[in-house]
């Protein structure tokens, strides 16, 4: 950018809070196996309830915390483990945004090609 800010730093609509993603993927603690039900504030339509066991549910949920959290959830409901074994699957089910905020903060979710 002819600013001088780079384009990962400019904040969208589109990507979580750089505030809001957390400090180490340590922190993700979230449950990694049995059913979970999240909150209306991030599944407001459609399933709620998500069997970890199955690798679509979890997918789905994933992406719904991803798309939709914030700091707190992503620590309640996130594994940093499963988060860092599924991204190179979630990161093609992510819009640019999102996925490019969280590759920035932690660069073992960085494709082996740019890591």
């Amino acid at each position: 950018m002819a600013d001088g800010v780079s384009t990962s730093a400019v904040s969208s609509r589109w990507a979580p809070a750089v505030d809001q993603l957390p400090g180490d993927l340590a922190e993700l603690m979230g449950p990694v196996h049995g059913a979970v039900t999240l909150p209306l504030h991030l599944a407001w339509s459609g399933l709620r309830t998500f069997d970890l066991g199955d690798e679509k549910l979890l997918l789905g949920m994933y992406r719904i915390v991803l798309l939709n959290g914030r700091h707190e959830d992503y620590i309640h409901y996130l594994d940093g483990a499963l988060l860092v074994g599924r991204w190179p699957v979630l990161r093609k089910m992510l819009g640019r945004g999102v996925r490019t905020a969280w590759e920035d903060r932690f660069l073992q979710l960085r494709p082996a090609a740019a890591a």
